[in-house]
């Protein structure tokens, strides 16, 4: 039994049982004991990978991405380049050595990173060390200073914690994380939520008896719309998940590349659930923003030239690192691999119009 679940059992036993987003929390981000606060999880030897570990491509792509929307915002001198939860600092670090193609651009950049993991800012600082930028480490992203901001989210918004709700006969009632016996189990509120159906989407107001309904606050994705709808700018948010809100839990641990149960060994497996992308547009479309279609992520990486790229690094490479290129590029934007599980949702103020990859 880990160190965690010995807490969480005592806060059941005193407070009854915890709701999946509190659960959730505690598992990823308690402060001594949280997942992402004892450990560095990428990579082979860790529990996944993401697309910035997987080539250069990606983060490269994603900064002249962003070097495109600054010149839509008409290039301000001081611009604030914004990642949420960096990893290791790779997507940055790409980033930044692609912005090299438009100094420009470059000396307009004040680098800020929204980091809750010591273990984690401590690896990007290694990784960063040689950008040659301001660089400002936030715990919160109500900390990002005023002004124009360029945001980056890749696999942030599925590490965000989730609520589920259970229809029944007598309505919809909250899902929780509850002792039985001697394991932890999820159980049902018996009280129904009051007033929970008037909140409901349209897609899933009809549901049956026994659906699950799963969602996160949007209080995260309107922080970075307030920051947007201040100070101009634009969020782009790269995820696994779906394009229509829909009935039905995703809600999985991970550890060592496979799934893993999510009740079993809190706070040493990551606890992830797919994004609602439209649940996120809806957010945006409300607040006045330029919000299009999602689009996947290959079709993303495709139209910001990742073939090209892919051509490029082909063209002064051995036949070995030709053959990784490919198995790259394949992963990142293939059908049966990242390419459709994986969504890119831009958010931008009403005056950038349509941005990079989005336009067509």
């Amino acid at each position: 039994m880990t160190p965690l679940e010995i807490e969480i059992r005592r806060i059941i036993a005193f407070d009854g049982p915890l709701s999946i987003s509190d659960y959730m929390r505690d598992c990823l981000g308690h402060p001594k004991y949280g997942y992402y606060v004892t450990r560095d999880p990428f990579g082979p030897l860790g529990d996944f990978t993401t697309a910035p570990e997987i080539s250069q491509m990606f983060g490269e792509l994603i900064g002249a991405w962003a070097a495109a929307v600054w010149r839509q915002m008409g290039m301000p001198a001081k611009v604030s380049l914004v990642e949420l939860g960096p990893g290791r600092g790779t997507l940055m670090a790409d980033a930044l050595r692609a912005a090299k193609a438009l100094p420009e651009f470059r000396a307009a950049l004040g680098v800020h990173l929204v980091e809750t993991s010591d273990v984690l800012a401590a690896k990007q600082r290694e990784t960063l060390a040689a950008a040659g930028l301001p660089i400002t480490w936030h715990r919160d992203v109500r900390a990002i200073p005023a002004g124009p901001a360029i945001f980056l989210a890749n696999e942030f918004f599925d590490a965000l914690p989730i609520h589920h709700a259970v229809r029944s006969a007598q309505g919809w009632h909250e899902r929780v994380v509850a002792l039985k016996g001697d394991r932890l189990a999820f159980a049902v509120n018996p009280v129904p939520a009051l007033n929970f159906e008037k909140t409901l989407p349209d897609a899933v107001r009809d549901a049956p008896v026994g659906a699950i309904f799963e969602w996160r606050s949007a209080a995260y994705a309107l922080e970075l719309i307030r920051h947007l709808q201040s100070h101009d700018g634009a969020a782009l948010i790269v995820d696994y998940g779906y394009t229509e809100t829909r009935l039905g839990e995703t809600f999985q641990g991970v550890r060592g590349h496979d799934y893993a149960d999510p009740l079993v060994d809190p706070g040493e497996i990551d606890l992830t659930a797919h994004v609602d992308f439209a649940a996120l547009a809806r957010a945006g479309i409300a607040a006045g923003m330029i919000v299009k279609e999602p689009l996947t992520q290959g079709d993303f990486l495709r139209r910001l030239g990742i073939d090209q790229r892919a051509a490029r690094l082909k063209s002064k490479a051995t036949p070995q690192q030709a053959a990784d290129i490919d198995s790259a590029l394949a992963r990142l934007t293939a059908p049966d691999q990242m390419g459709e599980l994986f969504k890119v949702l831009a958010i931008a103020d009403p005056k950038l119009g349509a941005v990079p990859g989005f336009d067509s």
